[in-house]
């Protein structure tokens, strides 16, 4: 499975359980972490929980399992996906920590590959 088509997957997965603000990020050009972030909001710790755990069903069964999980029940679920991370974020968290805007203005390293 490509990145863009996991990236489509996660993005209508979060969308069928009404995630909030989903972007996604092309970050290809700015570290060699991931391809894409899929960054989205939901509106309560259960919702944010709801969106990840209905995501990583929908990625099992196309044979995609996260490569690491963190923040379950915090407010800000990560899932690593290798080439593709999926961040979703209780609102007030999303605003705070902006990672739009924070991978928008990165620069890539030029020492790393």
């Amino acid at each position: 499975m490509t990145a863009e088509e996991k990236v489509e997957v996660i993005s209508s997965t979060a969308d069928e359980l009404k995630a909030e603000r989903i972007e996604t990020l092309d970050v290809r050009e700015k570290t060699s972490v991931a391809d894409f972030f899929v960054v989205c909001s939901g509106n309560s710790d259960r919702h944010v929980q709801s969106i990840a755990e209905r995501v990583a069903e929908k990625m099992a069964t196309t044979r995609n399992k996260p490569v690491r999980v963190e923040g379950d029940r915090s407010g800000w679920v990560l899932q690593d996906y290798g080439d593709v991370v999926l961040h979703v974020m209780r609102e007030e968290q999303r605003q705070f920590y902006d990672l739009e805007t924070l991978w928008k203005n990165a620069q890539k390293d030029p020492d790393l590959p």
